[in-house]
C-alpha cells in the first residue's frame, strides 16, 4: 500500500508539465483539426467537412509546392550533413584558431532568419548586389540569383545552408570529441593515415551525430517558410513556393479554414516522411 502511494505521489510531480504540454500542444492540435473542417473567421465558423482539404488539393500551385519542398529539404539536408561533418573534423583538429573559427561558424545560427533573408536578397541583386559586383571584377557575369527560375530555389537553399551549418557543425564537434582516444591510438599503431582516421573511425563512430543532423535538417527543410518569404515571397511565379508559403498566402487571402487544412496536411506530410526516416536511421545505428 505504501509503495502504491509513493508511486502515485511521484506522478503528481508530472502534472504541471502535463498541463503545460496539453495547453500548448495537444489542445491547439485538436483545435486545428477541428477548424480545418470549418469555414471560419475571428467571429464565426461553419462546419463544412472535408471541403477545405478538397479545395486545397485542387490548388494549381500545390504540386509545385510539394516538389519544391522536397527538393529544398533534400538539398539543405545533404549540404548541412556534408559541410557540418567536414567543418566538425576541421574544428576538432589541432589548428591554433579553432576556438575563434567555431564562434565564427556558429554566429549565423544566432542571427534572425528574416534579417538574413533581407540581407542576402540585397546581396544577390542582379545589378547592384555585392555578389555580382564581385564577380564582375573578375570578368564573370553573375546570374539573377533570385529572378532566374532555374536557380532561384537553390539560391535560397544555399542561404539556408549558410545559416544552419553552424548548428550541424556543433553537433558533429560533440560527436567527434566523444570518440574514445583508444581508436586513434590503435589506428596509429596499425600505420593508418588521416584518410583512414576519417573514413574508418570518425564517419562510423559519429553516426549518432549524423542521424541527429539529418532528422533536424530534413524536418526543418520541410517546414521552412520565413527565409523563403523574406527573400522571394515564393517567386518568381511559383518557383520558390513551398507548402508553408502556400498556406501563408491562403491566410493572407482570408481563407482561414483552407489555410488551417493546409497546416494539417503539412503536419501529416512531415510525419509521413520524418518518422520512417527516423526509424530507419535508428535501426542502422543499432546495427552498427
Amino acid at each position: 500500500m505504501n509503495s502504491i502511494f509513493k508511486r502515485t505521489y511521484s506522478y503528481w510531480f508530472l502534472l504541471p508539465a502535463a498541463v503545460i504540454y496539453f495547453v500548448i500542444f495537444i489542445l491547439p492540435t485538436i483545435m486545428s483539426f477541428f477548424f480545418s473542417m470549418t469555414r471560419w473567421t475571428l467571429m464565426d465558423w461553419e462546419f463544412i467537412g472535408l471541403e477545405n482539404f478538397i479545395t486545397f488539393f485542387q490548388e494549381q500551385s500545390l504540386s509545385i509546392g510539394f516538389k519544391n519542398t522536397l527538393i529544398y529539404a533534400v538539398v539543405t539536408c545533404v549540404l548541412k550533413v556534408a559541410l557540418g561533418l567536414l567543418l566538425g573534423v576541421l574544428l576538432t583538429s589541432k589548428i591554433r584558431t579553432k576556438a575563434y573559427l567555431r564562434s565564427v561558424i556558429f554566429f549565423p545560427t544566432l542571427v534572425s532568419t528574416i534579417a538574413v533573408g533581407l540581407a542576402f536578397s540585397m546581396m544577390m541583386h542582379p545589378t547592384q548586389g555585392v555578389i555580382n559586383t564581385a564577380l564582375a571584377t573578375l570578368g564573370i557575369e553573375g546570374p539573377d540569383w533570385l529572378g532566374d527560375t532555374r536557380i532561384a530555389l537553390l539560391s535560397v537553399a544555399f542561404v539556408d545552408v549558410w545559416k544552419g551549418v553552424g548548428f550541424a557543425t556543433v553537433i558533429y564537434i560533440a560527436g567527434i570529441l566523444s570518440i574514445p582516444d583508444e581508436y586513434y591510438e590503435a589506428l596509429q599503431i596499425d600505420g593508418g593515415n588521416h584518410w583512414h582516421k576519417f573514413w574508418n573511425i570518425i564517419v562510423p563512430l559519429s553516426r549518432p551525430a549524423t542521424n541527429t543532423v539529418i532528422i533536424l535538417a530534413f524536418i526543418g527543410g520541410l517546414r521552412s517558410f520565413d527565409l523563403v518569404w523574406a527573400m522571394t515571397k515564393g517567386g518568381p511565379g511559383f518557383t520558390t513556393d513551398l507548402i508553408a508559403s502556400i498556406i501563408y498566402k491562403q491566410y493572407q487571402g482570408g481563407f482561414y479554414g483552407l489555410a488551417t487544412a493546409g497546416n494539417v496536411i503539412l503536419f501529416f506530410v512531415v510525419s509521413a516522411l520524418a518518422f520512417p526516416l527516423y526509424t530507419y536511421l535508428n535501426r542502422k545505428e543499432v546495427d552498427l
